[in-house]
């Protein structure tokens, strides 16, 4: 086990559930990224999240994540939408398969491109499956998703349960970024309960009882991007968002 995951399951250990902030690299320059993460650790956050989409690649990538590293001293992991999405200058990377995609470039494609320059870096590997679920989002569309109906946890289980066969240690059940409806709590709680990964959680997880209402279901990692980007008052949104998570099982 490498030093971010642990830094990950100790933090759980300790609090029941951590928050991640996601930052998109194509959405700001590097030094306003560098801005959000520092209010984000101020904040409470345990880890920062970078990538999501296409663009998120090359210089642009390289320089926000090294404009970040000046300002925190937080775990850098790369969410790469492609083998272009990975960085020397990452602490490590969620090397993530779409097991719902109809596109084979998804589930083993990009990674079989991606894994030399990961070796090459030496970057710490978090083996992960993402699942979209209804709505998907722009994720969805672009990663050609069979999209996990929302009245279909069995259907997030299999794939969770062939995940954690296959020797992925994370899943995350993705909603979409900016959706308007979060991914079902009877979901979350039924991935949880068949499977010993580690679940994340993501997409329109806009207030802290909806972020609650994940963790007591079993989510240990919350992800939130479009809360971050929008928010005038980023540190107070994060601060009641990480509250809110770390007291969910004590509640």
């Amino acid at each position: 086990m490498g030093k971010v995951e642990k830094r990950l399951l100790d933090a759980i250990a300790r609090n029941g559930a951590v928050h991640l902030t996601l930052v998109d690299p194509a959405k700001q320059s590097p030094k306003i990224a560098s801005e959000i993460v520092s209010g984000a650790a101020a904040a409470g956050s345990d880890g920062i999240m970078v990538g999501g989409s296409t663009r998120a690649a090359g210089e642009l990538l390289d320089d926000t994540i090294l404009e970040i590293k000046k300002a925190i001293d937080l775990p850098v992991i790369l969410f790469p939408a492609s083998e272009a999405g990975v960085s020397r200058h990452a602490d490590a990377i969620f090397f993530m398969s779409m097991l719902n995609s109809r596109d084979l470039y998804f589930i083993t494609g990009a990674q079989r491109r991606g894994a030399p320059l990961v070796k090459r870096f030496g970057l710490e590997t978090l083996p992960m499956a993402y699942l979209l679920i209804e709505p998907g989002g722009a994720a969805g569309r672009v990663g050609k998703a069979d999209l996990i109906p929302r009245t279909k946890p069995e259907l997030a289980v299999a794939y969770a349960l062939a995940a954690q066969y296959m020797g992925m240690r994370f899943v995350y059940l993705e909603a979409g970024s900016g959706a308007q409806q979060p991914v079902p709590v009877g979901m979350v709680k039924a991935v949880r309960k068949a499977t010993q990964t580690t679940l994340i959680v993501g997409g329109g997880i806009r207030t802290p009882k909806v972020a609650k209402e994940r963790v007591r279901a079993g989510a240990e990692i919350i992800v939130t991007g479009t809360l971050v980007e929008q928010a005038k008052d980023r540190v107070a949104k994060i601060r009641e968002m990480v509250k809110a998570i770390k007291s969910a099982r004590g509640a």
